[in-house]
C-alpha cells in the first residue's frame, strides 16, 4: 500500500510531535490518526466505501483533512468544494461527482446529496478500526477545473499522482522535521493539500491552518507561529508589500515563500524580499500535474521573471503545432510529464485525450525553456482569467449571462488589475426590442456564481466586436476594457 505519504499510517511516524492546528485547537500526529479513524469509521456506518466519493465542502480547519484521509482510509476519493459556492454551482459538482456523502458546515445546509453537519463528525472510535485499504491506483481526489469551453472539470487524482506530487515538493523544498509550514491558501485547491499539507507530513513538520487571509493578522500569525515557510498567491504579497512601514514583523524564522498560480512581477519578488528578507521561489503548474511542474530553486540560482526549472522526477518541453519539441529559446506550448500526471478527466474522454496527446500534458500555456532549463511563460492558450490566484473562466459567466432572456451576445474577458491581476469584464448585447440592466445581471451573476467571479463592469453594446470571419473579437474587447478603466481614472 503507497502509504509513505501517509505518516500517521506507519509505525515509525512521528507520533507525539505537533502535527497540526487552527483556529480552534492543535493536535499530534497520534491525534490526527485517531481523528481520521474515528471518521472513517463513521463513514464506514454511513455507506461509504472502495469506489465511494466524499464531497467536503467546509471552510479552512482540521476536519477537512481529516475527512479527506478518512476517505482515503477507506478506498474512496474525495472531492473538496469552495464552501462559497453557491447551492448551483455546489450542486453541479457533487452531482457531477457522484458524490455519496457530504460533509457540510452546519445543518443549513441545502446542497444536493446525503448531508453530514461537520460538527456530528464522530471524532473518537467506537471498535477496532480496520486496516486501510488505500490502492496505489485508486482515485484519491477529484479536483474540479473549469475550461474555456465548458462547464467545470473533475480531475482525476490517484494516491500515485498524490503522493509523487508529496514526495517531489517535499525534495525540491528539502523539507524536514523542522519545517512548519503556514497554510493559507483554500484547502479546496490541490496546491494546498499538495504543497502545504502532504509535502510537510511527509517530512514530519507541523502545519499551522488559517482561516482566511488578512495582511496584518498574517504577520502577527507568523510572528507567534514561526512558520518557516508558506506558500501564497501574488495577491496576498502584493498586499503584504503594500502594508504601511509601520507596520512591521519578525519573519526571521521564515526560510522561503512559494509564490505560484498567476503571474508575479519582478518588482513585486525583489520588493517583498527586500522588505521581509526572505525569498519568494516563482514556480507554475496546474491541477492536471497534481499542483506543481517547476519551480526556481531554494538552494541555486533563482531567476527573476521565469518560473524556474522542473521538478525532480518530472520533463517540462515546449512543443510546436506540429507535435515537436522545440529547441530552447523558442516559443511554443508548455507540455509536461511526469508520475504526477492526472489519469485524465472525470467522464470526458475526448478532454482527456485531447490534453493528454502522445504522452504529453497539454497544458494550453505558451512558454520558452532557456538554455539552463527555466521557463518563462509568456502567453495563454486556453481563454482563462486569473483574479488572485483564482482561475476563472469566462463561459461560465457567460452561460449564466445567456440565461437572461433579454441577452442575444455575451463575451467576458480580463482586464488587468493593479492588485488582482485580473478582473473580469462583460460584454453583453442585447435581443431586439428587450431590455434589462447592469444591475439586473448583476444580480443574476451573484445568484449563480462565487463573488470572485462576478463581473466588475457590465457593458451593454448595440452588438458586439467580430473579427472578419463573424467570431466574437474578444482581443478588441480586452483593449476597449484597458481603455474604459483609464477613463474610469
Amino acid at each position: 500500500m503507497p502509504t509513505d505519504y501517509l505518516p500517521w499510517e506507519r509505525p515509525e511516524a512521528w507520533g507525539a510531535s505537533n502535527c497540526v492546528r487552527d483556529d480552534n485547537e492543535e493536535l499530534t500526529y497520534d491525534e490526527f490518526a485517531g481523528r481520521v479513524i474515528a471518521a472513517a469509521e463513521h463513514f464506514t456506518e454511513l455507506g461509504i466505501g472502495r469506489g465511494s466519493v466524499v464531497a467536503i465542502m467546509l471552510p479552512n480547519r482540521i476536519e477537512l483533512l481529516t475527512s479527506i484521509v478518512a476517505a482515503w482510509r477507506l478506498g474512496a476519493a474525495a472531492t473538496p468544494i469552495n464552501p462559497v459556492f453557491t447551492d448551483s454551482e455546489a450542486n453541479y459538482q457533487i452531482n457531477d461527482a457522484g458524490a455519496d456523502l457530504v460533509i457540510v458546515a452546519d445543518e443549513s445546509s441545502t446542497v444536493d446529496g446525503k448531508r453530514l453537519p461537520v460538527g456530528d463528525l464522530r471524532t473518537a472510535a467506537t471498535g477496532t478500526p480496520a486496516d486501510p485499504a488505500v490502492d496505489e491506483d485508486g482515485l484519491a481526489l477529484l479536483i474540479y477545473t473549469s475550461g474555456s469551453t465548458g462547464r467545470p472539470k473533475g480531475v482525476r487524482l490517484t494516491h500515485h499522482n498524490v503522493s509523487s506530487m508529496a514526495s517531489m515538493m517535499d525534495a525540491a523544498l528539502r523539507l524536514t522535521t523542522d519545517d512548519h509550514c503556514l497554510l493559507v491558501l483554500p484547502l479546496f485547491h490541490v496546491n494546498a493539500i499538495c504543497v502545504s499539507f502532504l509535502s510537510t507530513m511527509l517530512s514530519g513538520g507541523q502545519l499551522s491552518i488559517l482561516s482566511r487571509f488578512h495582511p496584518v493578522e498574517f504577520l502577527k500569525s507568523i510572528e507567534r507561529l514561526k512558520p518557516t515557510y508558506f506558500s501564497a498567491v501574488p495577491t496576498i504579497y502584493a498586499h503584504l508589500l503594500a502594508l504601511p512601514d509601520e507596520v512591521q514583523a519578525d519573519t526571521s524564522s521564515v526560510r522561503f515563500g512559494i509564490c505560484g498560480a498567476a503571474p508575479a512581477s519582478t518588482e513585486l519578488l525583489a520588493g517583498f524580499e527586500e522588505r521581509y528578507g526572505f525569498p519568494l521561489l516563482e514556480a507554475y503548474g496546474l491541477t492536471e500535474c497534481t499542483c506543481g511542474a517547476t519551480s526556481n530553486p531554494i538552494d541555486g540560482v533563482r531567476k527573476p521573471g521565469t518560473v524556474g526549472i522542473a521538478l525532480p522526477g518530472q520533463t517540462v518541453g515546449i512543443m510546436g503545432p506540429d507535435g515537436t519539441l522545440l529547441p530552447a529559446g523558442e516559443r511554443g506550448e508548455v507540455v509536461l510529464r511526469g508520475d504526477n500526471v492526472m489519469q485524465g478527466y472525470l467522464d470526458r474522454p475526448d478532454a482527456t485525450a485531447e490534453t493528454l496527446a502522445d504522452g504529453w500534458l497539454h497544458t494550453g500555456d505558451v512558454g520558452i525553456l532557456d538554455e539552463d532549463g527555466y521557463l518563462s511563460i509568456v502567453d495563454r492558450i486556453k481563454d482563462m482569467i486569473i483574479r488572485g490566484g483564482e482561475n476563472i473562466y469566462p463561459k461560465e459567466i457567460e452561460t449564466v449571462l445567456a440565461h437572461d432572456p433579454a441577452v442575444m451576445e455575451v463575451a467576458v474577458v480580463g482586464r488587468d488589475h493593479p492588485v488582482y491581476g485580473e478582473v473580469p469584464v462583460a460584454f453583453v448585447a442585447l435581443n431586439p426590442g428587450r431590455t434589462t440592466t447592469v444591475d439586473d445581471l448583476r444580480a443574476l451573476c451573484a445568484q449563480h456564481l462565487t463573488k470572485v467571479k462576478v463581473p466588475v463592469e457590465f457593458l451593454i453594446l448595440d452588438s458586439l466586436p467580430k473579427n472578419p470571419v463573424g467570431k466574437l473579437d474578444k482581443p478588441t474587447m480586452r483593449t476597449q476594457t484597458s481603455d474604459s478603466a483609464k477613463e474610469g481614472d
